[in-house]
This record gives C-alpha cells, structure tokens and sequence, in this order.
C-alpha cells in the first residue's frame, strides 16, 4: 500500500521513523483521506506549527 492508502479512513497517523519518504508525505493529501486528522510524531520529522496549519491536531515526542 502507499501511505496515502494507509491512512485513508484512520483516526491518528504515528510516525516512528525519520526516513525522507515519510518527510515528504503531501500532508494535504493525507488530511484529506483521514477520518480524524491526528498526527504523533515520535521523531520530530514535522514543525510543529506548519502541521497544525494544515488543519492537523499535532503531538510530538520531548518537545516543549
């Protein structure tokens, strides 16, 4: 599957890796397919301002 047809329907999105196919996922397209527009970003691959932006509810890992 492609990302985007992973997270069509879903509630959350987790990131767990930094690879550079997750960094430069078209987060509108992703916003899009989500039922549920959440982001956990466990690797602070994301800004965090930028995201909520786009209209994403936004966690990061040891961030302040």
């Amino acid at each position: 599957k492609s990302p985007y047809e992973a997270v069509k329907e879903a509630n959350a999105l987790l990131i767990i890796t930094e690879w550079d196919e997750f960094k430069e996922l078209d987060l509108k397209k992703i916003k899009e397919v989500m039922d549920n527009p959440v982001i956990i970003d466990g690797r602070n691959v994301y800004d965090p301002s930028e995201v909520r932006e786009l209209g994403f509810e936004y966690y990061s890992i040891g961030r302040q």
